[in-house]
């Protein structure tokens, strides 16, 4: 799996295209598979359709350009209007798979707070967090004291969660030693970096790196070409405005110096001229104003212009003009400018310390799954698996978008159980339509083909034909009869009905999975950061230590089927030996059934909750745990707790919990709360139809 690093900058204009171009070729170099990817475009200041950045970091590297596969402005505007990041995260993890190519390490450029893009430090966070992506922080040497520095550093930080948090690799400081900037000594001493984070780079400072040519200055000022010269080579360290008298001007004729002056003065003309044939190799002489040079003039200075090669602009503006021009000249890196390019990346790689690379490189560390990865994750194996989910709930409103939604997503095969004109006249009330992915059934119409095979099935108890009639009236029973005849790979219900009415019928007709004892449920919390496993929170009342044990060894086997990396937590009031009773001996029984049973699982207990998911907690209630701290999977002690538990952590923290998804049906059946959302349904049908395509294989 590729590693993504995310490079911010503390504020604009401190050499973030720059910088993202030496870390590619410090990696490069080392013959690491690198690629490059910029989530969001950003705009240049000159274009609303063009983002240069990108275009120099795509052509200096082995990324895919695909336009289709960055994100334009507007729609990030859109989705912070319309309160709706966590679709437009998706879109940033989808965009992201399909440009990492072969890449081991993914280097992204972030956005730049500017008063257009007010929303790039949310925009950053939260694509770091739905990619996982670790953080390198940009700042300016610049600033009057280290304690600046700290302070902007501390501010960034801080946008990421603080240093302990957001997998904050460390900061890379730019323009060091130059003037009025901070030393490499300062920086190198500064307290703001340590063994978490750390000082990966110092880049002195070095002004002809961002040197233009003057075929750019001439392109931005769309200036008239007097004489071409070496336009495409020569480069402008620095401009001058001047009208001075020839005795005066000669500490205005410097190397690299744009030099500007009235094209009515041929004396400041002639100066000039003669000091670039003199071999003061300036950049280019710009005339300016309304009124043209002297022809006479101009046939003189021809051949010193010629023999010195100095290229010569007109710009018919004034000199307060030409002043905000120059302001607005973008430096941005040409794609053309080969060389600027090429000198870039190798100095910038120079100032990047190498002595991390190696062991972030071959560190395994744990990743905890994002949300929107999840989603993400859930929704491409739903559309790879393409099954057939049966909805037993067939007009319910909620249930009948949710269809709709699968379908057009390609996600499943609906199949609703209602009346057609039922169905119709709900889909027309929502404002949706169903196409060719779902299918109506009227259960009138087929109840009877399924009344024989019911009371085969339920014959130990009974049955007779009447009985399986008034049983098959159950939308649910009939479903799941269905379900057991293999014309559907898999039910969601419980919109309207109950948990018990709708894992009844599946637990008499579909029974449990060969090996599994019993069934039971698990919730995916999808908090802010990441997603948690909760077990068992919606069948079992009060396990045994035996029954707790299997919904670990299944909470985990789920856990893992969906992405999640197993770290289980048998949750108690008590942590290790810290307390005892009745209770706490339970959870330690179960630990050590797990234990015993699948060795091969990572799990503790008991563990109080606090200990369990703070590693700041972990490390001081429980400091040799391979699991406190940093638990992915929770299970509960009972019903009680872990129902209580997962609605306080839903409603609190503002989570959504996928579920309760049903573990040890011999096939898929999972219940739905009364009150779940139109988008839970969604994802449990999603859920579903993965535990059907694992099923299968």
């Amino acid at each position: 799996m590729a590693k993504a690093i995310l490079v911010v900058a503390t504020h604009p204009g401190i050499g973030l295209t720059s910088t993202v171009l030496g870390l590619y070729h410090a990696l490069d170099r080392k013959g690491v598979k690198v690629g490059f990817h910029k989530p969001v475009m950003q705009y240049d200041v000159e274009s609303q359709d063009v983002d240069h950045s990108r275009a120099v970091l795509l052509h200096s590297s082995r990324a895919v350009g695909d336009d289709a596969l960055v994100i334009r402005p507007e729609v990030v505007q859109q989705a912070l209007d319309a309160d709706n990041l966590d679709e437009l995260m998706e879109t940033v993890i989808q965009n992201f798979e399909a440009a990492k190519g072969d890449a081991d390490v993914v280097i992204m450029e972030g956005l730049l707070e500017t008063p257009n893009v007010p929303y790039a430090g949310e925009c950053n966070r939260q694509i770091a967090r739905a990619l996982g992506a670790d953080v390198i922080l940009l700042s300016d040497a610049r600033v009057s004291s280290v304690a600046r520095l700290e302070n902007r550093l501390d501010f960034a930080a801080n946008t990421f969660g603080g240093y302990d948090k957001g997998h904050l690799l460390g900061a890379i400081v730019n323009y060091a030693d130059g003037a009025g900037a901070l030393s490499r000594a300062e920086i190198e001493n500064s307290k703001a970096f340590n063994a978490n984070f750390k000082l990966l780079g110092v880049i002195g400072s070095r002004p002809e790196i961002a040197a233009p040519r003057v075929s750019d200055l001439q392109q931005h000022l769309g200036a008239t070409v007097l004489f071409e010269g070496e336009s495409s080579t020569r480069r402008i360290l620095d401009y001058v405005l001047f009208a001075r008298t020839p005795a005066n001007a000669a500490d205005f004729l410097k190397p690299g110096y744009c030099i500007f002056q009235p094209a009515d003065r041929d004396d400041a003309l002639m100066a000039t001229t003669i000091s670039a044939k003199a071999g003061n190799n300036l950049a280019c002489l710009v005339l300016t104003g309304p009124l043209p040079a002297s022809d006479v003039v101009m046939n003189l200075c021809k051949p010193l212009i010629e023999e010195a090669k100095l290229p010569v602009l007109h710009l018919g503006t004034s000199s307060w003009e030409i002043g905000k021009l120059i302001e607005k000249f973008n430096r941005y890196i040409p794609v053309d400018d080969e060389q600027r390019i090429r000198e870039t990346k190798e100095y910038f790689a120079d100032g990047i310390k190498d002595d991390w690379f190696a062991g972030y490189l071959s560190a395994a560390r744990s990743v905890s799954l994002s949300p929107a990865a999840f989603r993400y994750q859930i929704v491409q194996r739903a559309i790879a698996a393409q099954k057939t989910i049966v909805l037993p709930e067939g007009d319910e409103p909620r249930t009948v978008v949710a269809a709709s939604i699968c379908a057009e997503r390609n996600m499943a095969r609906c199949v609703l159980i209602a009346k057609p004109e039922s169905v119709q006249a709900v889909a027309a009330q929502q404002g949706v339509t169903l196409g060719d992915n779902i299918t109506i059934i009227d259960p009138a119409a087929v109840r009877e083909k399924y009344v024989a095979r019911l009371v085969e099935l339920r014959k130990a108890k009974g049955m007779t034909e009447d009985q399986a009639r008034e049983a098959l009236e159950d939308g649910v029973m009939l479903g799941t009869m269905m379900l057991e005849a293999g014309e559907v790979d898999g039910l969601v219900s419980g919109a309207v009905h109950t948990t018990a009415n709708t894992i009844r019928p599946p637990l008499q007709i579909i029974k449990t999975a060969p090996g599994a004892s019993m069934v039971s449920s698990v919730f995916f919390m999808c908090l802010p950061d990441q997603v948690l496993v909760y077990g068992d929170c919606a069948i079992v009342p009060n396990p045994t230590a035996d029954e707790l044990a299997q919904i670990a060894i299944q909470s985990n086997d789920s856990a893992k089927a969906f992405g999640i990396e197993p770290r289980v937590a048998m949750i108690s009031y008590s942590t290790g030996s810290s307390g005892s009773g009745a209770d706490v001996e339970k959870v330690k029984e179960a630990t050590a059934k797990v234990r015993e049973l699948r060795p091969d699982i990572l799990v503790d207990g008991p563990l109080q909750y606090d200990a369990a998911a703070v590693e700041s907690v972990g490390k001081q209630k429980a400091p040799n745990s391979p699991v406190a701290g940093q638990a992915s999977v929770f299970i509960f002690p009972d019903l009680n707790t872990g129902n209580t538990t997962y609605k306080a952590v839903q409603r609190s923290a503002n989570a959504i919990s996928m579920g309760p998804v049903l573990q040890g049906m011999r096939k898929p059946v999972n219940d739905l709360s009364r009150g779940a959302l139109v988008e839970d349904i969604v994802y449990t049908i999603a859920l579903t139809a993965i535990q059907a395509q694992q099923q299968a294989a």
